[in-house]
């Protein structure tokens, strides 16, 4: 008899702005049954995010409180916000057999390799540097000195490729959520 497979976590990450959400969102609305943690964070939702469906909107104290009682996965600060991975609900999808996506950013993926070291990090490149800038200076949502902060954190990010077990380059949405669900697929041993 076969052994029993259990699926791998798999955490997407990359720069802000190389369209992580956006992969991620179309892979979804294709392959609704591949679940995608969802992050507590103390930013507050943007038009249209709803609490529960883009992330849990905690307050300071409460995103505190997640992290004395060991509650996250994985944590960090950025921009000004906390983003948090809640620990339980991963572990109860992993254990009843699904895959199980994160979206974070760097200092998560390595937070998350150290505490479950055979997850499968996949690094989202963007095409070039001058799309990545583009992208990010395109949103109209945030001030200046915000996407100077962000474009200083990609540079890093960007440097860190090598810490991935794979890197997929996001020229194509429809195509890299089907590279990625291909990747989820085998963690999961189908």
């Amino acid at each position: 008899m076969a052994a029993e497979v259990r699926p791998r976590l798999t955490v997407l990450s990359g720069p802000s702005g190389v369209g992580k959400s956006t992969v991620v969102a179309h892979m979804r609305k294709v392959h609704p049954e591949v679940w995608l943690s969802v992050s507590a964070t103390t930013r507050r939702p943007r038009p249209g995010e709803r609490h529960g469906v883009q992330y849990f909107f905690v307050t300071d104290d409460e995103f505190d409180k997640l992290i004395a009682n060991g509650e996250l996965l994985e944590w960090a600060e950025f921009a000004g916000n906390r983003y948090g991975t809640p620990r339980q609900a991963v572990l109860q999808r992993l254990e009843s057999g699904e895959p199980v996506l994160l979206e974070i950013d760097l200092q998560g993926a390595r937070q998350v390799k150290e505490s479950m070291p055979d997850s499968q990090l996949v690094f989202l490149a963007p095409p070039s540097w001058e799309e990545l800038v583009r992208r990010l200076t395109g949103r109209g949502t945030e001030s200046a000195e915000v996407i100077d902060r962000r474009l200083a954190a990609a540079r890093i990010e960007l440097a860190a490729e090598s810490e991935f077990d794979t890197t997929l380059v996001n020229t194509s949405v429809e195509d890299v959520a089907r590279e990625l669900l291909a990747l989820l697929m085998v963690s999961a041993g189908e």
